[in-house]
């Protein structure tokens, strides 16, 4: 081992085993997974269960109405990742003038005018469709099993829906119906039950049933109700009633049928790049998983000893490395003609890397790509709606000071996004990370049992940005699971929720793993840390410049010594940071490993 030795002790020990693992943000949709392995189910099947089951127990950090992005191999061909793609674009009438004729400067973080067209359901059924070998009623037995007799509410979802019980009551009656019954906000432990998505799922179950022939039909049946349907006549309907947004002001959404009848999920070729001899394989560039790629091509041209998470100059190289991979997000990242090869090439990871000094950057320093004007976005370290600056009305209600509920300075978690990993004995592997549609995101849909996401809110309303708000266009996600492969074979599924940190968490388990000699759960366990410095993705894309939070365990020396680098360092408690999850898979001998999370006692891990 190269890098400082972990603790002795582990939460919880890596599993190995040789016939399947499951991974994920809670411990009911790793025990779907499983169970549909040990059912015969393939990982695709796996995934596709634990998936549905995250919308019943974890609606304050996804929803059917979200989005969600994979990263996959096949066992008939291991050495080629595709990126299952289940980001939806903005609305055919989502122009920035519209919004900026509603008096808004930025994309709102809550409300119906952020939501991009729902593409999680779509992109799980056309994995399954294609890639998996179960029905869908099998599938989705356990989460409409979930949703219509109930489940043990997480505490951390009556804590989230207590932050806007205010305006539930006040703006959103139909979030208040569904989420607070009788009036009262459900206690942990609590049996919840949200029968209305349960029988959203029955009819879309029914579609397939109705229709005869392959299985693959059936299964295109349910989607084509999906988009096409009763869901999509509920949605349109929806919002068309104006709401609150987290602007403090009302306003109708511009979602139509033309855009869901319209949008189908897809698969991409995934983006990669080589580091100390594995391939990593993101998302392209219309996501931020090429920042994560970016970063590694930076690191790669140092020595081991500046790859330690643990150390002063581990850390601090770290941080650096990851502001100039962030700072290239913001100018040339999105849905658009992107110059991927160029900011990944060794030539251009050279000239970023000779930036990073001893001492702390505070300025936002893109990269400079021939013939390529970077978009450098406005230093916001507070924000006020300009409806609540012209009207005096000081904060709103409850709720609305937030787009994504992710992860605080101090390392509170208010809320996230979902994980899942999942491997078969054959060789099948995937990494998933789904999100949006929290049940705080916009009024409930009263018919379905959910609301309608947010991620528009990552798009900027001024002209000629790589991410400006353009209908088609898809926002640039921070859905980032990243896969890695040996020697043409797929050894590591993994990913975090997060936000804008997710991929800054996955990059101290790959370096610990592949540099370090770390198990995959001292890799998890391990303290981590994370950079502020570039615009917040979510409304209201506030920053901090020099801005470092790290968990306390990394300890005073090293806390110290990044201080006196110059880092602006916000001390963490010890197990705040990082949700990542993980599967492996040794080829030389087929043994499986898996790992999870413990920060929150949420995150669980499965398998023989």
């Amino acid at each position: 081992m190269t890098f400082t030795a972990p603790d002795q002790f582990t939460t919880r020990p890596t599993l190995q085993g040789t016939f399947g693992m499951s991974a994920s943000t809670h411990w009911l949709a790793t025990a779907a997974a499983q169970a549909v392995l040990e059912r015969g189910g393939n990982a695709f099947d796996g995934a596709v269960a634990a998936a549905f089951v995250l919308h019943v127990v974890e609606p304050h950090l996804n929803g059917p109405g979200g989005d969600m992005t994979g990263v996959f191999v096949t066992a008939a061909d291991p050495d080629t990742p595709v990126v299952l793609m289940g980001q939806g674009p903005a609305p055919a009438a989502a122009t920035a003038e519209h919004y900026r004729s509603e008096g808004l400067d930025l994309v709102p973080g809550s409300g119906a005018l952020a939501a991009a067209v729902p593409a999680a359901v779509d992109a799980w059924l056309l994995l399954l469709r294609d890639h998996g070998t179960w029905e869908l009623d099998a599938v989705l037995e356990f989460a409409i099993g979930y949703a219509r007799d109930g489940h043990p509410l997480l505490g951390r979802v009556g804590a989230t829906i207590a932050t806007v019980a205010e305006l539930f009551r006040e703006h959103w009656p139909s979030s208040a119906e569904l989420w607070m019954p009788g009036g009262t906000i459900p206690a942990e432990g609590e049996l919840f039950r949200n029968p209305a998505y349960a029988r959203t799922l029955e009819r879309l179950v029914a579609a397939g049933v109705a229709k005869s022939g392959f299985r693959e039909d059936r299964i295109d049946a349910a989607r084509r109700e999906w988009s096409e349907g009763f869901v999509a006549s509920a949605i349109v309907a929806s919002v068309q009633l104006p709401h609150r947004h987290s602007s403090g002001t009302d306003h109708a959404g511009v979602l139509a049928a033309g855009d869901l009848g319209g949008f189908r999920a897809g698969y991409e070729p995934a983006a990669t790049v080589e580091f100390r001899g594995h391939t990593i394989a993101k998302t392209g560039p219309w996501g931020q998983g090429p920042a994560l790629l970016q970063t590694l091509a930076i690191l790669d041209g140092f020595e081991d000893r500046y790859l330690d998470p643990s150390t002063e100059l581990g850390a601090h190289t770290i941080l650096e490395a990851q502001k100039l991979a962030l700072a290239d997000r913001e100018a040339y990242y999105g849905d658009t003609d992107v110059p991927l090869d160029y900011l990944l090439s060794p030539e251009y990871c050279a000239e970023r890397r000779a930036l990073i000094t001893e001492r702390a950057s505070h300025e936002f320093r893109p990269g400079t790509v021939p013939g390529r004007e970077p978009y450098l976005p406005p230093l916001r370290t507070e924000y006020t709606p300009p409806a609540l600056v012209h009207d005096g009305a000081g904060p709103g209600p409850a709720g609305l000071g937030a787009g994504e509920p992710t992860v605080a300075r101090t390392g509170e978690t208010r809320g996230d996004t979902c994980h899942v990993d999942v491997v078969d004995r054959w060789g099948n592997m995937i990494s998933a990370t789904p999100s949006g549609g929290w049940l705080q995101s916009s009024p409930a849909i009263p018919e379905l049992g959910f609301c309608l996401g947010t991620r528009l809110q990552m798009t900027w309303l001024e002209e000629d940005t790589p991410s400006t708000l353009t209908p088609g266009k898809r926002p640039r996600t921070t859905l980032t699971p990243t896969l890695v492969l040996r020697d043409g074979q797929a050894v590591t599924a993994l990913g975090s929720p997060g936000g804008d940190q997710q991929d800054q968490w996955q990059l101290p388990y790959l370096l610990r793993t592949i540099v370090g000699g770390y198990t995959p759960q001292q890799a998890v366990d391990a303290p981590t840390l994370h950079t502020t410095s570039m615009p917040g993705s979510f409304w209201p894309r506030t920053w901090e410049p020099g801005g470092a939070v790290v968990e306390e365990r990394l300890g005073d020396e090293v806390i110290a010594g990044l201080k006196r680098r110059g880092h602006a360092v916000t001390t963490a408690p010890g197990w705040s940071l990082g949700r990542l999850s993980a599967v492996a898979r040794v080829p030389e001998t087929g043994v499986l490993q898996a790992a999870a999370n413990p920060r929150g006692a949420q995150g669980y891990a499965a398998g023989r």
